[in-house]
């Protein structure tokens, strides 16, 4: 059984896979705060909720875009699994070209997203990602990384707001039921998820017309679902497009991992 960890500003998600088939998956607060012997024990929780052994687990790769947190993860996955775990960054087999001015400035997360879309759909995507940052990356016809945009998340918009205006309350973010809206947290409601939702729009629409070819639109992140409804531009909705990136990216370099492991 293959662990994938994917390490967020926000979240932790983590997913169990059989082959490539996702048997368990989970989301946990990200804490720079947690010890990694702290998150190996909410980590066996998890697992034995769910009938699941940390024997059961053969090897453990992980995707981060918050690095004081990998050091304590590798000790972790040593200490609690016995295992080296194999970390997405440079020296990593990817299987596409990035076209980027400097490939080690690409997040781990983008890496495993382009590796995951192109597997299950092809290429021609954009991949928007709704998470702290919005990152919207383009994958070329033969699953290279062309490059993308990278945007505030709706929720840092939201947050941001509520922090600078005095007077505006910290709100839940959903759609309103209309755009004229005659109360402020439905106004505020309406302001930040319509003006998110304009701003994918909008920079998809620019992406596809530098692009000069029809493209598939992918969106994942927690409130990918929300966003989708009211975009126009926005074609599949795929929760676990990072989490299937990295059990892809894993099947590339499992050998890499054997070699480490068995150095060990």
């Amino acid at each position: 059984m293959l662990l994938v960890l994917d390490i967020g500003n926000s979240n932790i998600a983590l997913g169990t896979y059989e082959g490539k088939h996702l048997v368990r998956h989970w989301r946990v607060s990200t804490d720079q705060q947690k010890t990694g012997d702290e998150y190996g024990m909410l980590f066996n929780e998890l697992f034995a909720y769910h009938g699941i052994a940390m024997t059961d687990i053969q090897a453990i790769i992980i995707s981060s875009v918050v690095p004081p947190l990998v050091v304590p993860m590798v000790k972790m996955c040593e200490r609690y699994f016995g295992i080296h775990p194999l970390l997405v960054g440079p020296g990593l087999k990817t299987g596409f070209r990035l076209h980027y001015d400097n490939p080690r400035a690409v997040g781990a997360d983008r890496i495993a997203n382009v590796a995951g879309a192109y597997e299950q759909y092809g290429g021609n995507l954009i991949v928007i990602d709704i998470g702290t940052a919005t990152t919207y990356d383009v994958v070329g016809e033969n699953g290279d990384f062309l490059g993308g945009v990278i945007a505030p998340g709706i929720g840092t918009t939201a947050d941001a707001l509520f922090r600078t205006a005095a007077q505006l309350p910290r709100i839940e973010l959903v759609p309103p039921k209309q755009i004229i809206c005659r109360n402020t947290v439905a106004g505020m409601q309406a302001g930040i998820i319509y003006g998110f939702v304009g701003q994918v729009d909008a920079i998809v629409r620019r992406i596809q017309e530098e692009y000069g070819k029809p493209m598939h639109v992918i969106a994942t992140g927690g409130l990918a679902r929300m966003v989708a409804q009211a975009s126009k531009t926005i074609d599949r909705i795929d929760h676990f497009l990072t989490l299937t990136g990295l059990q892809v990216l894993y099947e590339r370099n499992k050998d890499k991992f054997a070699e480490r492991n068995a150095r060990a």
